[in-house]
């Protein structure tokens, strides 16, 4: 059985990161900042020293590279090629700011650009974070920066993952979606990407 860190857990598991993932194939280990939500190993993205290296075959990132200041996501990033093994593979997702961007262009930065399972989210959630939970005092959920395709695309490429797959999701979603793979196997980038990114409708 394959093992994956899921980085930035939160109450999440195993059925809310890929169809992959969500498999008897994989092992889910949980990693989290805060100690409230249970995670396997406590600690930060910026600083994994509780993770052996090359000890995963995969790490998960959904929606947590945007919590970081935009100087830290490379060391993050390093950190995720770190605890990967020499054949391990990245899977990330996170808010895409031109399609979000878009939408402040348009005058609907308080609308709501989709309903979340916590209600509405409008383009400023997305920009700097859920409101009503940073009202509640949930600190970790502000938003420090963000990406298109193309700039994240090249930070994973640049910290160490010699072939990436990337996609974007426009309405409802807002998201994109990047796998990069510590070798320089681009076929089996993209199919790695087929397994693991959504169906775009």
């Amino acid at each position: 059985m394959k093992t994956f860190l899921h980085v930035g857990c939160g109450q999440n598991h195993k059925e809310r990161t890929t169809r992959a993932f969500c498999t008897d194939a994989w092992q889910e280990v949980r990693f989290d900042i805060d100690p409230a939500a249970n995670p396997d190993i406590v600690g930060t993205m910026t600083d994994m020293s509780a993770v052996a290296d090359s000890s995963f075959d995969a790490v998960f990132s959904s929606h947590n590279i945007e919590h970081l200041n935009a100087f830290e996501v490379p060391r993050a990033l390093g950190e995720f090629n770190r605890v990967l093994k020499a054949d391990g593979f990245l899977v990330l997702t996170c808010p895409d700011l031109q399609s979000v961007c878009a939408l402040v262009a348009e005058g609907k930065l308080l609308e709501p650009a989709y309903v979340s399972p916590s209600g509405p989210i409008s383009p400023l959630d997305i920009l700097y974070g859920h409101r009503p939970s940073l009202a509640a005092g949930n600190m970790y959920m502000a938003h420090r920066c963000g990406f298109t395709k193309k700039v994240l695309s090249n930070l994973v490429a640049h910290s160490g993952f010699r072939a990436v797959a990337s996609m974007k999701r426009g309405a409802p979603y807002f998201d994109l979606w990047v796998l990069g793979l510590k070798s320089n196997d681009k076929q089996l980038a993209g199919a790695l990407a087929v397994e693991h990114f959504p169906r775009k409708a």
